[in-house]
């Protein structure tokens, strides 16, 4: 009789805390789908998609679909406009919190290598993630910049550490 090994795999999920433009969510929908997300938190003031068969879209709904191309119906999602609750929740649920962010404690993201399940956490555009934030995460990664700015847009950034995370993960 043959036993079925089990494979354990683990999860990847992104928080997106206070990000202001909806073009930046819908694309951080569609990165999310792409790479395997198994969840998305929206929290602070980062805009939601529009609620199903809801007739009259904000301009930030319209906006946030357009780019997501329909992701935000594929990728589950919860709106939180409390951090400190999500990330309390996820830990309790055993995710590494990982901050992606320029920090003096931050190693490269291609070094570092998950040891369980990954919540992805990631800013607003031009403050990025707050320092009280910081503190709460449990690795903090950084994508190093080799020209004369010294950050990317939040979505290009967030594709390349999720890629990234995922291609170390076990699936």
């Amino acid at each position: 009789m043959k036993i079925a090994s089990t494979v354990i795999k683990k999860r990847l999920v992104l928080v997106i805390h206070n990000v202001r433009s909806a073009l930046n969510v819908g694309s951080l929908f569609r990165t999310a789908d792409g790479a395997g997300v198994s969840r998305i938190f929206l929290t602070g003031y980062t805009p939601t998609p529009a609620k199903e068969k809801t007739v009259y879209r904000t301009k930030a709904e319209k906006e946030l679909a357009k780019t997501a191309l329909g992701a935000e119906k594929n990728v589950s999602w919860e709106k939180s406009v409390t951090l400190s609750k999500v990330l309390m929740k996820l830990r309790q649920e055993k995710f590494e919190i990982v901050g992606l962010e320029q920090d003096k404690k931050s190693v490269d993201y291609r070094k570092y290598s998950p040891k369980k399940n990954v919540a992805l956490l990631v800013g607003n555009e031009v403050l990025g993630i707050d320092t009280k934030v910081l503190k709460q995460c449990g690795v903090i990664i950084e994508i190093p910049m080799k020209g004369k700015k010294n950050s990317l847009n939040v979505s290009v950034a967030t594709g390349i550490a999720l890629y990234q995370i995922m291609s170390t993960m076990e699936v």
